[in-house]
């Protein structure tokens, strides 16, 4: 690997502060948050709408409400090829799946104001949606892992030729475009992620990096910054559902689509107008510097910080195949097997996460600096063991859930209590990690550093995929289990290594 000279840090042309922060931070907090709204937003509705409207006959024309559309999925553009390529779904696991559905269709829900079906048309549409499930659930990990895996070449593409900036314009337009692909033709689905998973590649890495290229090396208030901005990640993810999964309920599916689409031109602007109180990238400090053409190889203790980061970013793929099970399995408990008011759309239990984020991190900013005064703060590895650990021990709750609600629907404390203790060990590994990157990764590839952080999401989230399959294979109660004890085996591989990957880590000089 080689990479551009090193240069010095420079500052925002405008030294404004706000809250003890540079007024940059609060730039890149807005610009992430409508992207962030945009993305979950999208992500919120993705594999019901695939299950229950666009992979079937018999529609849900408002998410969550009577099957009272007809459609054709073979319409879509792709969708019997891509569909050849998917696992096959066992004939005895699908009757078992059939047999549940067919019992809650032919119920209704007197609440919610849905007639019950004919057991005829209940089987009917059963049938579809047990067949699509799994694979729908396979396709939502492919789709949230390339979202990963595109910020490497994001990365590399902006610390070579682009800059942060100008990548994260780009990867803005493309997502904002894909999103309206989703609003206006059924037809070209596929095309639209396509757009999400490109324009996410260039936009992801580049705009956490920004944020730390606001503060000069061994600024104490860097890792502050990250929890501020993580902040931001996650109250544009509270807000999208409660407006992209009510249109979708009250209006139609495609306006939840349109509704992440202008959250993301919301993003744009923001980042356009406030372009002064951002620091130069590193495109435009090598051009400052006359050292745009300059390659210089990693230096033996540079390359050790970068192994380091990529064997952490390996023991990461576990925690993200359990974390991103919220939008794929858990939304399917929320949606089948929770008892929702008339007036609530299950799509706003992806609210739960971003809600307890923004809730609980001031709470842990305090308790590390308190720890931090009285010397027994964790590192920065142990705290992302930590957060593993208690990811695997909040699934306790679903088991226990899973027993008491056995084949009815039951309270939606099970899967908020659950989220809110996932939620605590996402904040002792995700915003932890960010600041990590940005501290470690020699200065001169840091968003390609960033991109391979990203890439253990991407690893993560194809896994929890296919670990989704097993949702309709296994009984419930045995699956969440299945959940936690992956977490506490990654939290336990990370404790293990804790020791080398600090020392490895200790040649960074920031």
């Amino acid at each position: 690997m080689s990479s551009t000279a090193p240069v010095e840090w420079k500052g925002p042309a405008s030294n404004r502060q706000w809250l003890g922060h540079p007024v940059g931070l609060f730039v890149l907090f807005f610009t992430e948050m409508w992207e962030r709204f945009s993305y979950y937003g999208m992500r919120g509705l993705m594999k019901l709408y695939m299950v229950n409207y666009l992979f079937i006959t018999v529609r849900q024309t408002l998410q969550g409400k009577a099957y009272d559309g007809v459609g054709n999925p073979e319409e879509v553009l792709g969708w019997g090829f891509i569909r050849s390529l998917l696992p096959s779904v066992d004939p005895s696991e699908l009757s078992l799946c059939v047999t549940e559905k067919v019992k809650g269709l032919m119920a209704g829900d007197a609440a919610a104001g849905i007639l019950p079906l004919a057991a005829d048309t209940a089987h009917s549409i059963a049938q579809q949606t047990c067949s699509v499930s799994p694979n729908a659930s396979v396709l939502y990990g492919i789709y949230t892992g390339l979202v990963y895996l595109t910020p490497v070449a994001g990365g590399l593409l902006a610390d070579r030729y682009l800059g942060q900036r100008q990548s994260v314009f780009i990867g803005g337009i493309l997502m904002a475009l894909g999103q309206f692909v989703l609003f206006g033709s059924e037809s070209l689905f596929f095309i639209g992620l396509l757009l999400l998973i490109i324009g996410n590649g260039f936009f992801k890495p580049n705009i956490a990096t920004q944020v730390g290229s606001l503060y000069p090396p061994g600024d104490p208030r860097r890792d502050g910054a990250f929890t501020i901005f993580y902040v931001g990640i996650n109250l544009g993810a509270f807000i999208c559902n409660l407006i992209c999964g009510t249109l979708a309920a009250m209006v139609g599916w495609r306006y939840g689509f349109l509704a992440a689409g202008v959250g993301m031109c919301l993003g744009l602007l923001v980042q356009l107008f406030g372009q002064k109180y951002l620091a130069p990238d590193t495109r435009q400090q090598r051009e400052d510097n006359g050292a745009m053409a300059q390659a210089q190889p990693l230096t033996p203790g540079e390359w050790k910080r970068v192994w380091a980061l990529v064997a952490l970013c390996a023991l990461n793929i576990v925690f993200w195949a359990v974390y991103e099970q919220q939008g794929n399995t858990m939304q399917t408990w929320a949606d089948e097997k929770s008892n929702w008011p008339s007036w609530a759309s299950s799509t706003w239990y992806q609210s739960a996460n971003p809600f307890f984020i923004f809730v609980l991190a001031p709470f842990f900013d305090r308790f590390w600096a308190w720890q931090s005064k009285r010397g027994s703060e964790p590192s920065s590895v142990a705290k992302m063991a930590i957060g593993c650990f208690i990811l695997g021990l909040s699934f306790i709750v679903m088991v226990v859930g899973a027993r008491v609600v056995g084949d009815g629907t039951g309270s939606l404390l099970w899967p908020v209590a659950c989220a809110m203790l996932l939620t605590v060990g996402e904040l002792y590994l995700s915003p932890i990690g960010l600041s990590l990157v940005t501290k470690v990764a020699p200065v001169r590839v840091v968003s390609l550093m960033m991109g391979i952080w990203y890439m253990s999401s991407f690893f993560g989230n194809t896994l929890s995929g296919f670990i989704g399959r097993l949702y309709t294979t296994m009984s419930k109660e045995g699956f969440f289990l299945v959940l936690m004890v992956m977490g506490l085996a990654a939290g336990t591989a990370i404790w293990l290594f804790n020791k080398p990957l600090k020392r490895a880590m200790a040649s960074s000089s920031q």
